[in-house]
């Protein structure tokens, strides 16, 4: 029989074994992470010299990737976007209509609430704009509601432009 005693009793116990695995974690985490910060105090003569490479970035001419973009790569890679935006003209998601795209003035779809800094920009959404907001929106557009993190390869933005591109344009 469970009364209510050996219920507090019960529950008391797990509450007292979580405490004790949690601070058995934080001083096993204190003891295996420990960071050094100063010089190494041994270092051991191979008889080389150490080679230090810098690798240059190369600045791609964007317009070359997008001319050998894959429009059915960038049909998979709109999947990502997909969740927020449509491309039916008129049909806004979570984010604007993308139909159409490429050409269009910046923040003009109706019946949308962009974010002000959207609003505020001019000009049109060419490759190159989409492909620098794509790329990374919160820098391209600092303060923007867009909760994309970007996309890194410009291989795969090229082919995304490409398929937006091809719909409605």
């Amino acid at each position: 029989m469970l009364d209510t005693m050996t219920a507090t009793k019960t529950v008391a116990a797990l509450c007292g074994a979580l405490l004790i695995f949690l601070l058995g974690n934080w001083v096993s985490d204190g003891l295996y992470h420990v960071q050094f910060n100063g010089e190494q105090s041994y270092i051991i003569d191979t008889g080389e010299e150490e080679e230090t490479e810098t690798a240059d970035v190369e600045d791609v001419d964007f317009s070359i990737v997008l001319a050998s973009a894959e429009v059915d790569k960038g049909a998979r890679l709109f999947r990502q976007c997909s969740a927020c935006h449509k491309l039916e003209d008129g049909m806004n998601g979570t984010g604007p209509h993308l139909y159409s795209i490429i050409g269009r003035t910046k923040a003009s779809v109706d019946d949308f609430g962009y974010s002000d800094v959207l609003a505020g920009m001019d000009g049109e959404w060419t490759p190159e704009n989409l492909n620098n907001f794509i790329e990374n929106p919160r820098a391209y557009a600092p303060g923007t509601t867009m909760g994309y993190a970007g996309m890194r390869k410009i291989e795969d933005r090229a082919n995304l432009i490409a398929y937006l591109g091809s719909v409605g344009n």
